[in-house]
């Protein structure tokens, strides 16, 4: 693989008030880094673009430490290792990890997972076998805790998570509805994922719609969005439910303090149970979910969709596409040629 000859970069000038601007962004350039001791090098090939993005701008308490201003972006990538002094890895790996938005990055090697594409194309380990199926894996299956038979309700069920909790609940048995944004997102995840049912929050009244397809209300609600769909789903809850708070992206750009959930005692009536989920808890347990949802997907069971935008210098737009609806499944910022 040819390398470039400076490593371009997309640093965080400004902390965003609503939705990020491209004003918000420095696009600098500056040498390839060389790796020292225990390092490797890392070509970009790919970068995931997430709306958990949006939050690590913020400044405040959060699960993760924020990027701090002038810092090169976070962003989790997939690449190819140009050079290595690390024992673990040799010039050609494929591999993926917190790369940042840039051409080069230059890590341990700890912080760094070889990645096999025999598996799978590239861009599917940073979706349905990267960060988002974990996510899915795990607060579907360890929050969520679904048995053979229940209602799951998913919204942003067309997302690269959403996508993923559904297929993996319809493989534990269960009646699986989604919501998501327009008809050709419904007809996706009905069509394509195999779920029962779909909701489109754009055309339909979604507590009303939530009632006709649940009529024995809703047993795991996994949620992606928050808002007034959380509180759509708070009113059709049915005895013993276990919501999942995994994002709340309809939130993410307010200029107005996050709204929270009214219908809370719901929980109550109905003895339910609504927990956060962050992915980074289970890290120590990631590979079991790989080999899952890797087999699932070998044995025809799980399928994978990435939306795939092309050219570095087009990230601050592509990275809208998150909070427009704009994206089928997994986003992805295709950087370099494979």
């Amino acid at each position: 693989m040819r390398m470039t000859e400076t490593n371009r970069q997309f640093r965080l000038a400004a902390r965003p008030v609503g939705l990020p601007r491209r004003s918000d962004w420095q696009f600098t350039t500056e040498p390839i880094p060389g790796p020292a001791e225990g390092e490797v090098l890392v070509r970009t090939l790919y970068l995931s673009l997430d709306p958990a993005m949006r939050g690590w701008m913020n400044e405040g308490k959060s699960y993760i430490p924020p990027v701090e201003l002038g810092a090169v972006m976070r962003a989790g990538g997939a690449g190819r290792v140009v050079a290595s002094r690390h024992p673990g890895f040799a010039v050609g790996d494929t591999v993926t990890g917190s790369l940042g938005v840039q051409d080069y990055a230059c890590l341990p090697g700890k912080h760094l997972t070889r990645v096999e594409t025999r598996l799978a194309r590239l861009p599917v380990f940073l979706g349905t076998l990267g960060m988002p199926g974990m996510t899915a894996y795990f607060g579907l299956l360890e929050v969520g805790r679904p048995t053979p038979g229940d209602t799951v309700v998913v919204s942003g069920a067309a997302g690269a998570v959403g996508g993923v909790v559904g297929q993996i609940a319809k493989l534990k048995g269960c009646r699986v509805v989604g919501i998501a944004g327009g008809g050709d997102k419904c007809r996706y995840v009905v069509d394509e994922l195999g779920f029962d049912a779909a909701i489109d929050y754009k055309a339909e009244d979604v507590k009303v719609a939530l009632r006709r397809a649940c009529p024995k209300g809703i047993d795991v609600y996994f949620d992606n969005v928050g808002g007034d769909t959380l509180d759509d789903a708070l009113a059709n809850l049915a005895r013993h439910a276990r919501i999942v708070i995994c994002g709340a992206i309809s939130q993410y750009n307010n200029t107005t303090p996050v709204q929270g959930p009214r219908n809370y005692l719901s929980l109550l009536v109905n003895r339910a149970r609504m927990e956060g989920m962050v992915v980074f808890d289970y890290a120590d347990r990631y590979g079991e979910a790989v080999r899952d949802l890797a087999r699932w997907m070998a044995e025809g069971k799980l399928q994978s969709r990435e939306h795939v935008v092309e050219g570095f210098e087009s990230f601050p737009e592509a990275l809208l596409t998150l909070f427009s609806g704009g994206n089928l499944g997994k986003l992805v910022l295709k950087v370099a040629e494979e």
